[in-house]
């Protein structure tokens, strides 16, 4: 997914990303803003996934 497309949807997925991963905060979803590398970095830190399947998360909610 390019980058700048998943920046624009971000805020549309926001609400679904917090259903599905509660332990993500507002605060570490704005720090996110859309960006893969951040989003896997996230997802690494509280939950303990891999980046690879942080990156395949990521590229299911598109």
């Amino acid at each position: 997914m390019n980058s700048d497309i998943a920046e624009g949807k971000w805020k549309q997925m926001t609400g679904s990303i917090k259903e599905k991963w509660g332990k993500l905060t507002d605060d570490d979803l704005q720090q996110v803003d859309g960006r893969i590398d951040k989003f896997c970095g996230k997802m690494q830190e509280h939950y303990g996934m891999s980046r690879e399947q942080a990156e395949q998360e990521f590229n299911r909610m598109r």
